[in-house]
């Protein structure tokens, strides 16, 4: 729930960071209608000691090992369409010339949503072909050596009709998760999620969860409720296997192969989340966080069920993972060691201002793999989201260079340009876009997540109070901490900071992305998503409470601008003091009012044409990544040798080579 996104960010690049160079063929690598294919790239690995190299193979296989769960967590049907997306696509040959891009396209789609809902918006997507050509294409692909599994063609068939609406039919499941359910559904039935099987939201009011992050709950036949737990079980019998247990075996692999190249310390936090992904329980969980946390080697990583933004309860984690590099070119490390002369700024009360414990620990890493529900758009992220954590060991931020290099440099500053309310208001952020963009990441992830003391009263996590909206609450605090923060002399007597105008260019953009995160919400009048209606409430309740933002027309066309950088500031205090107050307290009706009256609904004619004109700048609007490979050699006894960093530059051949490798 501690991450950053680019998500209506139109510049996002770590103003301090050195610049890697872009290689000649540039970062876009493949586009398919609005999503753009990106080139991540991590040379910080190269200047890794061998053995750091090795660690970072076999902590990258883990990731591969775990990825396909977010298929199964995203859709019920969601692995078995991705069985079937796999096979045609590996047998490009089975599809009908006529139909074989369409049905391409539709395969990078599905790789980059880890499924067939937007990853942003959760809204479903189609395939540009009919149901007949995609079974024909299967039939073909099995005749050829792919779907071994199925024993006749009937089966096949049989499975095409079964997986029919979840791909053809845009009324079913409509949503992987749906906050705000229209008819007589609730949130979990609305859902197309997998958190849950046959269970309304009101069955759980007298449910005690034991695996709240970590199982899903499904119905029995006799109306019981039971919690299928994640886990692969332990060697001696006496935890049995749970779901996914395939997958986490596999990952439990690769780290006992990866313990003999690990950094002091970091042996046992291996050991830990092995444990973990033996057992699945919340104690072993707790132990691993905390070592993960106090430890910080030059490659790191992050493998669990973790972020509970897919579930509409805010209770479910996603599996997902990523290994990075410490780049060593970016100081990263000012904003932590100053934390708490921020907490004491703040502007909410006294009594929810954290004094003293551990400060948090800020990393600039590129990273070599994002699978599961990281992507590319995570350009900062803040760990452990535990509370009790927090407060005893501190936490770790990490600044996703690579991610924001490679979206940069593919954006460039068209949308600046058309978005812009005016020329001081474009000049100021063609100058000082991407300082502040990297700024308020910095900010978000350092200061605004670690930061706030809970009442004593709560004796459960804040999500278990302020569940649905929970998420759009920590990420709006996040949010406000960096504006408020921005203006702070500290800053420049940090070096953090090269002028006044950095801070108004955080104004401009903040309030200009209420609008510009519209092109990527194509249907509807409603958001979904956490980071969008974060920043939706942020730029209406200022516009609502001192009027510093104002929403205008001019020629035609709508702008969102800041009015006034004093009232503007103003109602960030406000808001970000209530926001801390609700979530110390645990206020659940207080941030329901809020998020409801400002951070859900839009008008769908001002959508249409923020849509339109984004598509004339003929920019993608959203990303996925396409990662480094690391390429080992291996010895006569299988030991990894050496390992060597390749740009693949195809999406396809990398999401077959994983999919080939969790086919073993």
């Amino acid at each position: 729930m501690f991450r950053s996104t680019v998500i209506g960010l139109a510049l996002s690049v770590l103003a301090a960071a050195q610049p890697a160079a872009a290689p000649p063929t540039g970062g876009l690598v493949d586009r398919v209608g609005a999503t753009g294919f990106i080139q991540v790239r991590a040379e910080s690995f190269r200047s890794l000691q061998p053995r750091e190299q090795i660690l970072a193979y076999w902590l990258t296989q883990a990731s591969i090992a775990i990825d396909p769960i977010i298929y199964d967590q995203n859709s019920r049907f969601g692995l078995r369409q991705k069985r079937i997306v796999d096979a045609i696509a590996a047998h490009p040959e089975a599809v009908d010339p006529r139909v074989l891009p369409q049905f391409m396209a539709f395969a990078k789609l599905f790789w980059a949503s880890k499924g067939n809902h937007n990853d942003t918006t959760a809204q479903k997507f189609l395939p540009d072909l009919s149901f007949e050509d995609l079974r024909t294409a299967a039939l073909t692909a099995r005749r050829k050596g792919a779907l071994a599994g199925f024993a006749t063609e009937s089966d096949l068939t049989k499975e095409l009709e079964d997986l029919r609406a979840s791909l053809f039919d845009p009324n079913f499941e409509p949503l992987i998760t749906a906050k705000s359910p229209r008819g007589n559904l609730d949130i979990l039935q609305a859902s197309a999620n997998n958190f849950y099987s046959g269970v309304k939201l009101a069955d759980l009011k007298n449910f005690q969860e034991r695996y709240a992050l970590n199982s899903r709950v499904t119905r029995k036949p006799d109306g019981t409720l039971v919690e299928e737990v994640y886990r692969a079980g332990t060697p001696d019998g006496s935890v049995p296997p749970g779901r996914y247990a395939p997958y986490l075996r596999k990952a439990i692999e690769c780290f006992e192969k990866a313990i003999p190249y690990a950094e002091p310390g970091q042996h046992k936090v291996l050991r830990d989340l092995i444990r973990y992904y033996q057992t699945g329980e919340h104690a072993d969980w707790i132990q691993f966080d905390i070592d993960w946390t106090k430890n910080h080697p030059n490659v790191d990583f992050v493998n669990g069920f973790i972020e509970v933004y897919r579930d509409a309860r805010a209770a479910k984690g996603t599996s997902q993972s990523f290994v990075s590099v410490r780049d060593t070119r970016t100081d990263s490390t000012k904003l932590a060691a100053n934390a708490q002369y921020f907490e004491d700024h703040a502007p909410w009360a006294a009594q929810y201002k954290k004094q003293g414990g551990t400060p948090p620990n800020a990393t600039a890493v590129e990273t070599v793999i994002e699978t599961g529900d990281f992507h590319v758009n995570t350009v900062g992220d803040n760990l452990p989201n535990e509370n009790e954590i927090r407060e005893k060991y501190g936490s770790k931020s990490f600044l996703l260079l690579s991610s924001s290099r490679a979206i940069s440099e593919a954006s460039g500053s068209r949308a600046v340009e058309e978005f812009g309310a005016s020329p001081e208001e474009i000049a100021i952020a063609k100058k000082y876009g991407d300082e502040a963009a990297a700024l308020l990441v910095a900010m978000h992830e350092t200061l605004g997540h670690g930061s706030g003391k809970l009442n004593p009263k709560l004796t459960h996590e804040p999500t278990y109070y302020l569940k649905e909206y929970f998420s759009t609450l920590e990420e709006a605090r996040a949010d406000l901490t960096a504006l408020w923060d921005v203006w702070d002399p500290k800053l420049k007597e940090l070096g953090l900071i090269s002028s006044p105008d950095v801070a108004k260019a955080m104004y401009y953009q903040a309030a200009r992305t209420a609008l510009l995160q519209l092109r990527g919400i194509p249907k509807g009048d409603a958001i979904e998503e956490d980071h969008q209606r974060d920043r939706q409430m942020i730029v209406n309740y200022i516009m609502d409470k001192t009027g510093g933002i104002v929403h205008f027309q001019k020629n035609g066309k709508d702008y969102i601008t800041v009015k006034d950088f004093a009232k503007m500031r103003q109602g960030v205090g406000m808001l970000l003091a209530e926001l801390m107050r609700i979530k110390a307290e645990g206020d659940y009706p207080a941030i329901k009012a809020l998020v409801d009256k400002y951070g859900v609904h839009f008008d769908p004619k001002v959508r249409d044409q923020v849509v339109a004109r984004y598509a004339a700048l003929n920019l993608p609007t959203y990303w996925a990544g396409v990662y480094p490979q690391l390429q080992p050699t291996f010895d006569s006894k299988g030991n990894v040798t050496k390992v060597d960093l390749i740009y693949p530059r195809d999406v396809v051949k990398q999401q077959l080579n994983w999919a080939r490798q969790n086919s073993n």
